[in-house]
């Protein structure tokens, strides 16, 4: 069983009020066996995104790795996707390298043993010897892939490795509750994901809570996003703290559209008051999400290691109509701008990381004002990895 890696002084420290408190200390940032607990502790035992199913093509196995533990995803030929360990139950190897069409089996590179879709084990070759495939008193029925517990929403795929989380319909219901605001029922299924102009990868050598941190306050706006600044100014945002679920922080006269001159189909709920509201929640522990009146956007943070996180963003747009050609050069347009925002943050979080390493660093301090968001970050990774 993982230790804590947190004391119970360091705990109480971090739940001091905002402006009394430190931060998470410095190894929280740069100890591979942190990392570890942390997967342990604070990803394990909730829900985790690992990535997307809609770019998943048919009949295919795509690997993960999700803080050092080796996953795959399987989409089946009717679009079933399914989680499993990464590993073969034979000797040990892991089962996919990279991503791969399958033809009918996921074969073990090894020895050659096979698996179907639903991870049973389908061959083992020369288990009895040569030529021979069977052997008395082995039962392939239990030795088939370990699953996954999994949920698939909005098309991301969420993990819970400890499998013993709510289900996933009580984990996103309060973030669908709070939006019911702007989108009538809470509903979001009218918008769609696409590649061109919808989707970015970057990598960011930093530890994955510090892009966290950073999606969770506006105090940086002015000196890192000036463009974004200019028109959805530092003093026209507010601190969202979504109690055990996320943090983050919203606009009230986001526009970027018009900035630009793009005209985009809008959720038809959105009320015209709030037209130019915007929200943007990190759905702990790895989910980035973004909503506007016009587009709606998540990214995946995924932390291969300890100063190291690949960011997968995907833009959906409302409605079918707009993944047509009438859109392709509006789609673009915006995301280049959220590209453009997106890179801007690279350079703050890595120097974040690099000033981790210094023996001097204390945890930091918070602005009572501006950093509740990251602060009540703070507290509930704290929460998770102290001894009360």
């Amino acid at each position: 069983m993982t230790t804590s890696v947190l004391s119970s002084a360091q705990h109480n420290a971090i739940h001091q009020a905002t402006a009394d408190a430190v931060g998470l200390p410095a190894q929280s940032y740069t100890s591979a066996g942190w990392m570890r607990s942390e997967r342990d502790r604070v990803f394990s035992p909730t829900w985790t995104a690992i990535g997307y199913v809609h770019n998943l093509p048919l009949a295919s196995a795509t690997p993960v790795e999700l803080m050092g533990l080796p996953l795959l995803m399987v989409k089946d030929p009717t679009g079933t996707v399914r989680v499993f360990h990464n590993v073969c139950r034979h000797r040990g190897r892991q089962l996919v390298d990279e991503a791969c069409e399958l033809q009918g089996s996921i074969r073990c590179p090894y020895h050659s043993w096979t698996y179907h879709f639903d991870g049973s084990l389908s061959g083992t070759p020369n288990i009895g010897g040569h030529g021979i495939h069977h052997l008395e008193g082995f039962d392939p029925e239990v030795h088939g892939l370990f699953p996954v517990r999994s949920a698939v929403w909005m098309e991301l795929l969420f993990v819970n490795l400890s499998a013993d989380a709510p289900s996933f319909d009580e984990h996103i219901a309060p973030l669908e509750a709070r939006w019911t605001k702007f989108t009538g029922a809470g509903d979001l299924s009218c918008a769609r994901p696409v590649n061109d102009g919808g989707w970015m990868e970057m990598e960011a050598r930093a530890n994955w809570k510090l892009l966290v941190e950073n999606y969770c306050e506006s105090y940086h706006l002015p000196w890192v996003h000036p463009g974004l600044n200019r028109y959805s100014r530092i003093e026209d945002h507010y601190s969202i703290l979504a109690g055990d679920w996320g943090a983050g922080q919203g606009t009230t006269v986001f526009d970027f559209s018009e900035q630009v001159g793009i005209d985009l189909p809008v959720f038809e709920n959105w009320p015209e008051t709030e037209k130019k509201v915007a929200e943007y929640i990190a759905l702990f522990p790895n989910v980035l999400l973004g909503l506007q009146v016009d587009h709606f956007y998540a990214v995946v943070l995924l932390p291969v290691a300890v100063d190291r996180t690949v960011e997968q963003l995907q833009i959906y747009y409302v409605g079918d109509e707009t993944l047509t050609e009438r859109y392709a050069k509006a789609r673009r347009v915006l995301l280049d701008g959220w590209r453009e925002v997106f890179v801007e943050d690279i350079d703050p979080v890595e120097g974040m990381q690099r000033g981790r390493a210094s023996s001097a660093f204390d945890g930091g301090a918070f602005s009572p004002v501006l950093d509740t968001g990251t602060h009540h970050f703070h507290k509930w990774v704290a929460s998770r990895l102290a001894d009360n």
